[in-house]
This record gives structure tokens, sequence and C-alpha cells, in this order.
């Protein structure tokens, strides 16, 4: 992700494709929504997402709730 596109369309979802270790911008935005929770996270926050199914988490734990792992809370 470039810095200076992060700030291109503020009020926008990003669509972005999970790749491993990185990510890659298809549609330059503000942010995503985790899988799980529905929450916005600013893609400078983004740090959880899953290749297989290209999908964004807002924590550890939606990660593990999304894997069906109990007590993940």
């Amino acid at each position: 992700m470039n810095r200076l596109d992060r700030h291109a369309h503020p009020a926008e979802e990003a669509e972005l494709e999970f790749l491993d270790g990185e990510f890659r911008v298809r549609k330059a935005g503000a942010y995503v929504r985790c899988a799980v929770t529905g929450q916005s996270i600013l893609l400078e926050d983004l740090h959880y997402w899953n290749v297989d199914l290209q999908e964004a988490y807002s924590s550890p734990e939606a990660k593990l709730r999304r894997l069906g792992v109990k007590n993940a809370e």
C-alpha cells in the first residue's frame, strides 16, 4: 500500500486482495470490514486476514471465531 493512497478516498470502503504477508489494493479507500464483527478496520490498522477466504478480521479473536475455535474471546 502506498502511503499516499490511504487518504485518496477517506469515506469509502476499500477492496483488497489478501496475499501472504501483504495485501493489494484493488479499489482505494480508507477501511475494510471485519468478516466476523462487521467493524470498520482502517487499512493502517489491518493486521489479520485469511488468504484462502479473502476476508479481513479486526482481531486475532475474530479470526479464531471465524475458524470455529471455541473460547476465542
